[in-house]
């Protein structure tokens, strides 16, 4: 297993800063978000460490070459909207990039694209299986063409107002997990496996693994702390923000000794990133650089 982070909690450095701190912090790879320009939705959207817009065969070159000789990986490019939005236009617009990032995937030999299924929040689960070939056949084939694969993460994006009452993943549980795969039988196809989404459904975090083991592609290190006296106070039907918060792992509630010796039992070999969205590490240039610092820390009793 090779241990780097999401590039997103560095959105204001450049490629080169970002490549060059994952280099000097002894990471071996990063995840590259790889946003559309524009103002960001969401908190750690909007990032673009990677223009894709702009990948001539000069570009390539000088990517390739940056990262190698700084001996740091790209481990798969991020983008991660909604593209089955109920929205047409906000869908077709989301399709387009993720088309692009895809494209960009393959032109840079790294041939992973990490993102989400999407879900129109407006419409039951049944229905949005339904959607499911319309708009994801042509993805998937061009990604087959490109040799790329697609490691879907399970968030189910579900934390707010506006992501109510549906939420915009639908890949968020094993049942839906194994439906997708029916509809969607490309091997191309997988899952970037986040164990702390499960903590908040209250979903086993390890069965999955053996189950999906052949369609794990892409694994995150992310934490979540539950808070009982809070869930006891406004149940499960809350905001998951009520009675929850991401922190970095360690410091949250995921045995990452039984998750990882999990994966060591699948013989998973690949990429492992860490993804901080811990508030307590947001004050300053310093915290950021600090999670990254602990968190590295953390993992490498399990991964070296």
């Amino acid at each position: 297993m090779k241990l780097g982070f999401v590039s997103a909690i560095l959105g204001d450095y450049s490629f080169e800063q970002m490549i060059d701190t994952a280099s000097e912090l002894g990471y071996e790879c990063v995840e590259v978000a790889c946003w559309p320009g524009g103002k960001a939705e969401r908190r750690y959207a909007g990032v673009s460490h990677i223009d894709v817009d702009d990948m001539d065969d000069e570009k390539v070159r000088y990517i390739q070459d940056y990262c190698a000789g700084k001996k740091v990986e790209i481990s798969s490019l991020a983008y991660y909207p909604n593209p089955m939005d109920e929205d047409p236009v906000k869908r077709a617009a989301n399709v387009e990039h993720l088309n692009k990032v895809i494209k960009a995937s393959a032109r840079l030999g790294v041939g992973m694209v990490t993102t989400f299924i999407g879900r129109d929040q407006t419409k039951t689960v049944e229905d949005n299986l339904e959607m499911l070939k319309e708009i994801w056949l042509p993805i998937i084939k061009l990604a087959e063409e490109n040799n790329v694969k697609i490691g879907i993460e399970n968030c189910p994006m579900l934390f707010g107002p506006d992501q109510w009452p549906g939420g915009q993943n639908l890949m968020t549980t094993p049942r839906l997990w194994k439906a997708v795969f029916e509809i969607l039988p490309s091997d191309n196809l997988g899952i970037n496996y986040d164990p702390s989404h499960f903590i908040w459904q209250m979903i086993d975090y390890i069965k999955p693994l053996y189950t999906f083991k052949n369609k794990i592609f892409h694994v995150h290190f992310k934490d979540i702390k539950m808070y009982p006296d809070k869930l006891n106070e406004c149940g499960i039907m809350a905001y998951p923000l009520d009675f929850m918060s991401p922190k970095i792992p360690g410091l949250g509630d995921v045995d990452w000794g039984k998750f990882v010796s999990a994966l060591t039992d699948i013989s998973y070999n690949g990429y492992c990133c860490i993804e901080i969205e811990d508030r307590a590490f947001e004050g300053s240039e310093e915290a950021v650089l600090n999670s990254l610092k602990l968190s590295k820390r953390y993992m490498e009793q399990f991964v070296i």
